[in-house]
């Protein structure tokens, strides 16, 4: 971790480590700063503190800071040391701690039928052990079953119990054969899980049960066996009924069982997937007690380097302050795994440095207890390291609510539903399309450096909308009647509308609507089935001046989108649509029809609203192609929107992901510096720092602001305030900076 110390040392932060050593001295208060000469947005107040609240009062889990796991493997009973794998997690600073069960293959001498015991066992009571030594160590347990897979002598008995093929064959495991993969709608979950759960209860004292493996992460389950016949076709809306439903029936059930020994004990399952999560993550957040978000590191199909702040935004979306972890993999992640071996710590710190600044819990993991702490021990570090600082600054953390006038509605239905446009040469699901839309309108968020939050597109109600300035619908193509009342209700209050695409189009039964549910408020209507391009995708002529255009010049077109729904004119357009044509040859790539009458965008402004629809996939197609045109476009269109009214203002170099946060003290704004040639694909082998950030907020009446300090770089910051509006300058920033505000 690059402290206050090696960064001071390094020969980049030279200017940088002269001012830090100056103001460190003694708290600066607000005279002592110059008004800076540097342009602030129009900046919105934030609202009135809320009221403290004392720890003594909350769950144990709301006092978990960093969480550690070694994932036993089968030869760890014969070959790990059990207390030097306790001593390392209390040492690294770890609450709480996961010791496998497991459900697959046995750590303790378990009598649980088809509860197979590993062949290096040999009657050892290995979770006994493990438990006993992390709560002698004062870190609580978490028991960590896996319910997705069994063996053959299981199948032999219980054959009803296996996932089965259309052909009605058994589906195994791809890696290992002898384990077949079970079906979360047959007894086998409802009868072999609690046994065991039962037994650990009465053999052990743990704090709360964990299923690995289940619920599925990021797509639904296809089974055709006995009782899955029965059940609506996968990938249909009344099979997610179905499916959550079931997902509840057993949550509910695994909860009593966790809660039979002791009342504070509780079930969690596991999630993730971002918004690509199966289970639905409105229901599953009032359910939680603890959010597991199993999102280890970046592949190929999610190569953004955000990935595990879009995580924390989901999870924070649905837990109105309940806490969430998300697990960084401290093993080689990606399209190629090496599960034993350590990633670059570039990587695994950046996946801790996002944990926090998203506002969850750091969680390391690292698989095989032998290979942890005898073979690969480059991952021990990184992680005492990044545990060690944020309890140190623990205070600053403890987050009370997100500080963001930017609401993107998250549509789980479309991410899990929606099979993308339908167009002639596209005959089977895509299922990374939303995924890549989601990562377009993220990027374009943290290009403009605004604040954000993702919010569940079953929570809509006026009192969760309010505190936004817009909500954006990035191809929510799925939205029930009453969803499009909500977001008609939310811009009659006064709040405004950026959606594109097939957003409404689709009802909540995933039946196409004649017109998009939202036609009358965005002043739109459907004139045709949706259509893709043919080579060159299609163009928006540029009809008038408009400030969604400030910075083109020279250029009578600018590049659409790759799909499109064709719409009836509008009045007074700003762009129209030039239809897409060849690519090649080059002889015929010209446009056939130079003009149309076709929006390509329609704008409107009712009262204090302002709207903008965008009839393409742009988000999609800005992330697709990487396109400048694309990026000046959205960016311009929402600060329309807004009229750039911002709640916090962070100006300077760079590709930087903010977070902002009300906190115990006061506030904390959370910079993570993106800015390295392995943003979108690989891992981080290096971050290039960057210079002086200008942040500017301002703050409820009568908050007065005691001190600013820089967290990761150390030191107290000079600060102005002019009236409530607070203004500082971040000097620069390696890969992380918190600058942590201290208020009376």
């Amino acid at each position: 971790m690059l402290n206050r110390r090696a960064f001071l040392k390094s020969s980049g932060a030279l200017p940088l480590a002269a001012s830090l050593r100056e103001l460190a001295c003694a708290e600066v208060s607000a005279n002592s700063a110059p008004a800076p000469d540097w342009p602030a947005a129009n900046l919105i107040a934030l609202p009135g503190r809320l009221a403290p609240v004392n720890p003594a009062t909350e769950p144990w889990q709301q006092q978990v800071r960093c969480v550690g796991q070694t994932n036993m493997t089968e030869r760890d009973p014969a070959a790990m040391n059990v207390e030097e794998w306790a001593d390392y997690w209390e040492a690294a600073g770890a609450d709480m701690v996961f010791v496998s069960v497991t459900g697959i293959l046995a750590f303790y001498p378990s009598k649980v039928p088809f509860h197979k015991h590993g062949k290096y066992l040999h009657g050892r009571d290995f979770f006994g052990e493990c438990t006993a030594a992390a709560k002698k160590r004062g870190m609580r347990v978490v028991a960590r079953m896996s319910p997705d897979l069994n063996w053959l002598d299981a199948l032999e008995a219980h054959p009803e119990w296996a996932m089965r093929n259309r052909d009605g064959s058994v589906q195994f495991n791809h890696e290992e054969p002898r384990l077949f993969q079970t079906c979360m709608f047959t007894t086998y979950m409802t009868d072999y899980v609690p046994a065991i759960m039962r037994e650990i209860n009465s053999l052990y004292d743990v704090d709360c049960f964990y299923t690995n493996g289940w619920p599925p992460l990021g797509s639904l389950p296809e089974c055709w066996c006995a009782t899955c016949r029965n059940l609506p076709a996968s990938g249909t809306p009344a099979y997610w009924k179905a499916f959550n439903e079931r997902v509840f029936q057993l949550c509910r059930l695994y909860q009593g069982i966790a809660k039979q020994k002791k009342a504070d004990s509780f079930f969690f399952p596991n999630l993730g997937g971002n918004v690509h999560a199966g289970p639905n993550l409105a229901r599953m957040g009032e359910f939680s007690s603890w959010f597991q978000a199993d999102n280890q590191g970046r592949n190929f199909d999610h190569p953004a380097i955000w990935g595990c702040t879009l995580q924390s935004r989901v999870s924070t979306s649905v837990l109105d302050g309940k806490r969430a972890a998300n697990v960084t993999g401290a093993y080689a992640t990606g399209t190629v795994v090496w599960r034993n071996g350590s990633k670059t710590p570039g990587e695994t710190r950046m996946w801790f440095n996002e944990s926090v600044a998203g506002g969850v819990a750091p969680y390391d993991h690292f698989v095989g207890g032998y290979e942890a702490f005898s073979v690969d021990r480059r991952w021990q570090q990184v992680c005492a390291d990044s545990f060690h600082w944020v309890r140190r600054h623990d205070a600053h953390f403890r987050t009370r609510r997100s500080i963001a006038n930017i609401g993107v509605v998250m549509g789980q239905s479309t991410q899990l539903l929606y099979p993308g446009p339908k167009l002639p040469a596209k005959d089977a699901r895509y299922r990374n399309y939303s995924q890549e839309t989601t990562n377009g309108v993220y990027n374009m968020l943290l290009e403009d450096r605004w604040a954000f939050d993702f919010v569940h597109e079953d929570r809509l109600e006026p009192e969760r909308l309010a505190k936004y300035t817009a909500l954006l619908l990035p191809n929510i193509a799925v939205l029930s009647d009453r969803q499009c009342g909500q977001i008609q209700a939310y811009v009659r209050s006064g709040g405004s509308l950026v959606a594109s695409f097939e957003s409404s189009l689709y009802d909540e039964n995933l039946r196409q609507r004649a017109d998009f549910g939202l036609a009358d408020l965005l002043g739109i209507s459907k004139a045709g089935e949706t259509a893709g391009s043919n080579g060159n995708a299609y163009y928006g002529r540029i009809e008038r001046a408009h400030p969604i255009l400030d910075g083109f010049h020279d250029t009578e077109w600018l590049p659409g989108a790759q799909n499109r729904v064709p719409l009836k004119p509008v009045p007074d357009p700003v762009l129209t649509l030039v239809p897409g044509f060849v690519q090649y040859p080059p002889e015929l790539a010209y446009p056939p029809v130079e003009h149309t009458s076709e929006p390509a965008v329609a704008l409107r402004e009712l009262e204090a609203s302002r709207l903008a629809y965008f009839s393409g996939d742009v988000e999609r197609t800005y992330w697709l192609t990487g396109n400048a045109d694309l990026l000046r476009l959205m960016r311009n269109t929402l600060r329309w929107v807004t009229r750039e009214r911002r709640m916090v203002s962070v100006q300077g170099p760079g590709l930087v992901e903010m977070f902002a946060w009300e906190t115990e003290p006061g506030y904390a704004v959370h910079l993570l510096n993106y800015t390295n040639p392995n943003a979108h694909h690989g891992w981080v082998h290096s971050i290039d720092p960057i210079g002086a950030q200008q942040v500017a907020m301002t703050l409820p009446e009568g908050v007065r602001v005691r001190r600013v300090d820089l967290l990761r770089a150390g030191g107290t910051i000079p600060f102005h305030m002019d009236s409530q509006t607070l203004r500082f300058t971040i000097p620069g920033v390696p890969d992380y900076e918190v600058a942590a505000i201290t208020v009376a």
